[in-house]
C-alpha cells in the first residue's frame, strides 16, 4: 500500500512544475495551456488521494467534474488558438496584446 505522503509529494512536484511553466514561459500559448492542465491534474491527485485515505467517495466524484471542465477548457482554448493563428500567423502571447478592443 502506497502511503498518502507519496501522493502528496507527487502532486506537489506536478504543481511546482506547472507554476514554473506558467512563470518562465510567457511566449507560447500551447505550453501555458499544458501548464494549466498540469495544475488541475495535481489538484485531482490530491482529491483522489484524500478521498481514498478518508474512505469517502465525494472527492473522486468531484474529480470527474474537474476533468469535464478541464476538457472543455482545453477544447475551447485550442479552438481560440487555431483562430488566432489563422488571423495572426503566430501564437506568441505578445502578439495577442493587439486583440484588445
Amino acid at each position: 500500500m502506497i502511503p498518502l505522503s507519496h501522493y502528496l509529494v507527487l502532486s506537489g512536484i506536478l504543481f511546482a512544475l506547472s507554476v514554473v511553466g506558467i512563470f518562465l514561459n510567457r511566449k507560447n500559448i500551447v505550453i501555458l495551456l499544458m501548464a494549466i492542465e498540469l495544475l488541475l491534474l495535481s489538484a485531482n491527485i490530491n482529491f483522489v488521494a484524500f478521498s481514498h485515505y478518508l474512505g469517502d467517495m465525494s472527492g473522486q466524484v468531484f474529480v470527474f467534474f474537474i476533468l469535464t471542465v478541464a476538457a472543455a477548457e482545453a477544447s475551447i482554448g485550442l479552438a481560440i488558438l487555431i483562430i488566432v493563428f489563422r488571423n495572426r500567423q503566430s501564437i506568441n502571447v505578445q502578439d495577442l496584446g493587439s486583440l484588445r478592443g
